[in-house]
């Protein structure tokens, strides 16, 4: 990617995926807010370009944060509200029947989040003359990661006929010896045309077949979705093949969509969180889409390592902290077992303004594209529609009511819950949740420095969610900064002493409650992460049992141990794994 447009701002040629933050020595760019443009010329295969009535060639983003337009050949193809999930656009009318010419892609990405944006955030102009440049404005936020942004994900040209399957939906229920995969088909281009599907395991062997755009496929002995360290085969998927033909223009045209399915349930009791009827508990991390240089730009090695360590640890579960991450970490996902909390980008919803029905509409639009994308992933447990919001603001009510409503309309399939931190007796969003996820750092922000009040305060928080609402809790967050290789004993904040301390206090709680309705617990955070600048921030957050380069802190041995004890009391495990050897092929 070039940028040979000088307004507002351009980035650095072959920056994409990144974020342009990072990647100069510009540090005006560090913080920069506002519009920055992005453009590339490629030479397109010249079958696409033909002016061909059947071929359809589509432009897709994986994500642009936050507000991108864009433009092929001058002619502006789309636009798209919101950073984390993909958005694409037909430009088939825009470049074919120019052979030849290359085709140019621009893009304007502007960063700027106010009250309605989620996330959220606001814009303060500093007015007094006497200490601030002419027309200086800072941009606030409410959220503790750093506010990374550019084109994050890959950007790809495909085609398809112009009789096309556009969407399909798999839902799933299983007994022991028989399985019913129900289906639905969405056909674009035409209403005249056929569909055939057919559902294969993983030896090529065809297991059920259908047709047309509804029904339902019928397995007998299936090989059900396992989460990691639940069973001795973990994350199974079938390849359900969906064939469709038309005639469209004279022409035979055929689209064909292999889609990964894995046959599990979800269902949520008062004290338990089941998958395929078997209690699951969460032992799991919080993460970040972070790293050096390319902020939160995909990454393929990055993303293999931390699959990695993510299986060293023993980690059956994250959260998608918070936000939606990418495809290919999804996939993943998918394909090892590791179970995952899927959060929107509601995160910092803090102020009044931000609980309005503006706001609120371009929530509902984003759980939707949420959905969209990452509905038929069986890895995918639970949504979360928010970390951290003002939940006991009295518009909060309504707000998550309404939202969390329309994620069940348009996934019944599974539960739905929001991140909290308020008091258990004044958050109005609480009683629509199927599951609590509280977040608590007693020790750290609360009474810090003092490690002996946490038995008694974090038993207190349990007890008290509990009584309340009588619904399964999972510790969403938890945790402590420590400094790599800065030691105490006896252990004092910011060491890795007081961090393993920390934990351990935590962990002897949860012990007592998961035998009651706790149901899981995730570290904050799995790695160092950047933040804004501040004085309670030293080159960003220091709470990850690994560093920002991936490297394990003393935590991370403990939580080891922990997490692998917890999954031996279970059945079909494999061994620890005690070597070097790559565990991602």
């Amino acid at each position: 990617w070039t940028h040979p447009r000088q307004s507002p701002r351009t980035c650095p040629g072959g920056s994409v995926p990144a974020s342009f933050n990072d990647i100069t020595q510009d540090p005006s760019l560090e913080n920069y807010i506002g519009w920055v443009w992005y453009e590339k010329e490629v030479l397109l295969p010249l079958r696409w370009l033909q002016d061909d009535l059947n071929t359809r060639v589509v432009l897709r983003f994986g994500s642009a944060h936050y507000y991108s337009i864009v433009w092929v050949n001058g002619v502006q193809v789309m636009e798209h509200e919101g950073g984390h999930l993909p958005f694409e656009a037909d430009i088939s009318s825009v470049i074919q029947g120019s052979p030849g010419i290359p085709c140019r892609i621009t893009v304007a990405l502007n960063n700027t989040l106010t009250p309605h944006t989620l996330p959220p955030g606001s814009i303060q102009y500093m007015n007094d003359k006497t200490r601030y440049p002419k027309n200086y404005f800072v941009q606030n936020i409410r959220f503790d990661f750093f506010n990374y942004a550019g084109i994050h994900r890959p950007v790809v040209l495909y085609t398809t006929p112009s009789v096309y399957i556009d969407d399909i939906t798999v839902t799933t229920t299983s007994s022991e010896s028989v399985a019913m995969v129900q289906y639905q088909v969405s056909v674009v281009g035409s209403t005249l045309y056929s569909l055939s599907l057919s559902l294969r395991d993983q030896e090529g062997k065809v297991v059920a077949t259908g047709d047309g755009p509804a029904g339902e496929l019928k397995v007998l002995n299936p090989n059900l979705w396992w989460p990691y360290l639940m069973h001795e085969n973990p994350g199974y998927r079938y390849s359900l093949e969906v064939k469709m033909q038309a005639q469209a223009n004279g022409a035979l045209l055929e689209d064909v969509y292999t889609l990964p399915v894995g046959i599990r349930t979800v269902h949520v009791t008062s004290t338990q969180f089941l998958i395929n009827g078997r209690p699951f508990y969460f032992h799991g991390v919080n993460k970040h889409e972070d790293a050096d240089i390319r902020g939160k730009g995909f990454d393929w090695p990055l993303v293999v390592k931390d699959f990695n360590l993510l299986r060293w640890l023993g980690a059956n579960s994250f959260r998608t902290s918070h936000y939606p991450y990418a495809e290919e970490i999804m996939d993943l996902c998918d394909a090892y077992g590791i179970v995952v909390i899927d959060e929107c980008p509601g995160v910092g919803i803090k102020m009044s303004e931000s609980f309005g029905n503006k706001s609120l509409q371009h929530h509902l639009v984003v759980m939707e594209e949420l959905i969209r994308r990452d509905k038929n992933r069986p890895s995918v447990v639970m949504w979360s529609v928010a970390n951290e919001p003002a939940s006991e603001l009295p518009p909060a009510g309504y707000y998550f009511k309404t939202v969390i409503a329309h994620t069940k309309a348009l996934d019944p399939s599974r539960p739905v819950t929001f991140v909290t931190d308020a008091n258990y007796a004044l958050d109005h969003g609480a009683p629509y949740v199927d599951v609590i996820c509280v977040n608590s750092y007693f020790s750290w922000y609360h009474d810090p420095g003092h490690l002996e009040v946490i038995p008694l305060q974090l038993t207190t928080q349990f007890e008290n969610w509990y009584k309340t609402y009588q619904k399964p809790i999972i510790q969403s967050e938890y945790g402590a900064d420590s400094v790599p290789g800065l030691h105490s004993d006896p252990p004092l904040m910011f060491s890795e002493e007081y961090q393993k301390a920390m934990l351990r206090e935590y962990h002897s709680v949860f012990d007592k409650k998961r035998k009651e309705y706790v149901i899981g617990e995730l570290i904050w955070n799995f790695a160092d992460f950047m933040t804004n600048q501040g004085t309670t921030r030293v080159l960003g957050n220091k709470k990850g049992i690994f560093t920002r380069q991936r490297q394990p802190k003393s935590a991370a041995f403990v939580l080891r141990e922990r997490y692998w004890k917890i999954a031996n009391e279970s059945s079909c495990l494999p061994p620890i794994i005690k070597s070097h050897a790559l565990f991602l092929k």
